[in-house]
């Protein structure tokens, strides 16, 4: 006799890809806002006087609260006890105020001068959103990893987070591309965070629909579960000494290390990348932004493909050696004092892309088979802190080696203002050794992989069987 299978809501193609797409575009209306300060640095300098140092500042402030305040460790408890639809209308909540006050510090209603604990009055506003956004944009990274993870455990996993960073990088893209012409265009230089702002509350709408497709789940769950299954999971619930488990995982260490050693090779970059296109490769500043635009664009295809290789074949740490080793060889060619032609900057910005598709479409979708699901927003939670670490630390590292170190004179700009000119030889060298050090920890991954069959090498797809009676 064959026993009837009752379906839940995300074993529907249409539901869990629906999901996917409308939490996708919050998360790239909250990456449109990370980053769409990066091309105006120059704007910064010549419009308020911000020198490089100060830049820097504004910068790593995005990771003050996250890594002193410990933000997104209580947010991933938060996630794990209050549940997704809590913790990512919160998280939008988040985002939202940061913007508005960042607008605020940049935009012709700022009147403050002077200077509060020795920081620029305006610098430290601005600094002060910006942090609070990125809690907001973190926790909202961490509930929708955790959503992906639920709605597509033993499906496409790898694929839907590929499409997700996707979107997301569209949200990069966007900025890093338009921000100055939005700038220019309407002659007034916090245009652009104001079109965040806009954008943030598009995105807090699409997570609300969301919420209301997670309770359908939530409901279609229910049907389907046991009383025997229904008691466990009341018993089996996330407490506060899971911590001690995750924490006492070498898996786990390994992939938090790896992640803050890549990504503070590539987001802190980004934010200096448009400047590096002007000092080194003598691109106009109008069109600065969109060779570095390319890699987020070129994300947005390779992400979900390698995603999709991860999910059917496997081998997600030979992928992530393969990305670390691509982000060597990028640094360093930017380093090199050659070749100082836009036409080789796009091309090792495209290999960076590559390089920016493979580990995290590995990487991410890891993490559910070293973690179990009750502890996996926690687990998230903290890997995100100590990236934030590094995203914090490392932009005002470089600042600070900018400013210090690497001015090498002044030029006149299009509009015939005085900015500072650059050399970046060393930040790239700084670069270059985080992908060094991501090669040797992501080598040590695959081998305790190999040590505690976590899977990371096997493919993601279960194969549905039947069941008969």
């Amino acid at each position: 006799m064959t026993q009837a299978i009752q379906k839940k809501l995300n074993d529907s193609p249409v539901a869990r890809w629906s999901v996917l797409a409308i939490v996708s575009i919050t998360m790239m209306c909250g990456y449109f806002i990370t980053d769409v300060m990066a091309p105006l640095q120059s704007m910064l300098e010549t419009n308020f006087g911000w020198d490089g140092g100060q830049y820097g500042l504004f910068t790593s402030s995005y990771g003050w609260f996250n890594v002193t305040l410990f933000m997104l460790i209580i947010g991933g408890i938060i996630l794990d006890k209050k549940g997704m639809r809590f913790t990512g209308t919160l998280a939008c909540g988040l985002m939202l105020i940061g913007c508005a006050v960042k607008y605020y510090a940049i935009s012709p209603f700022f009147t403050m001068e002077g200077t509060l604990f020795g920081i620029n009055k305006q610098v430290l506003i601005a600094s002060l959103g910006y942090a609070t956004f990125g809690v907001g944009v973190e926790i909202a990274g961490i509930t929708v990893t955790k959503v992906i993870a639920r709605w597509f455990k033993g499906k496409e996993i790898a694929l839907a987070m590929g499409l997700q960073v996707a979107m997301a990088r569209i949200g990069t893209a966007l900025a890093l591309s338009m921000s100055v012409r939005v700038a220019k265009y309407f002659n007034e230089i916090s245009m652009p965070v104001l079109l965040g702002l806009i954008l943030l509350c598009i995105g807090l709408i699409a997570y609300l629909v969301f919420c209301v497709m997670d309770r359908k789940l939530d409901a279609s769950i229910e049907e389907t579960k046991t009383e025997e299954e229904k008691t466990e999971e009341k018993e089996d619930g996330f407490r506060l000494r899971d911590i001690g488990f995750i924490v006492k995982n070498k898996g786990f260490w390994l992939i938090a290390i790896l992640c803050v050693l890549f990504y503070s090779a590539v987001f802190p970059f980004l934010k200096y990348a448009t400047s590096l296109m002007i000092n080194k490769y003598g691109v106009e500043e109008d069109l600065a932004g969109i060779i570095p635009s390319l890699l987020p664009f070129g994300t947005i295809l390779l992400t979900p493909i390698f995603g999709n290789i991860y999910d059917k074949i496997g081998k997600g740490a030979t992928i992530m050696i393969l990305g670390s080793f691509l982000l060597i060889l990028v640094h360093a060619c930017f380093a090199l004092p050659l070749l100082n032609v836009w036409w080789f900057a796009t091309v090792m910005m495209i290999i960076l892309g590559i390089a920016f598709s493979l580990v995290p479409s590995a990487m991410w979708p890891s993490v559910p088979k070293i973690i179990p699901q009750k502890q996996l927003g926690t687990a998230y939670s903290m890997i995100f802190w100590v990236q934030n670490i590094g995203l914090s630390g490392v932009p005002l590292l470089i600042g600070i080696v900018l400013k210090e170190f690497c001015i090498t004179g002044v030029r006149l700009n299009a509009d015939g203002l005085e900015v500072t000119v650059y050399d970046y030889t060393l930040p790239m060298i700084i670069f270059t050794c985080f992908g060094i050090l991501a090669v040797f920890v992501a080598f040590m991954l695959k081998a305790e992989d190999k040590k505690k069959g976590y899977g990371l090498e096997q493919p993601n797809i279960k194969k549905e069987v039947a069941e008969t009676a």
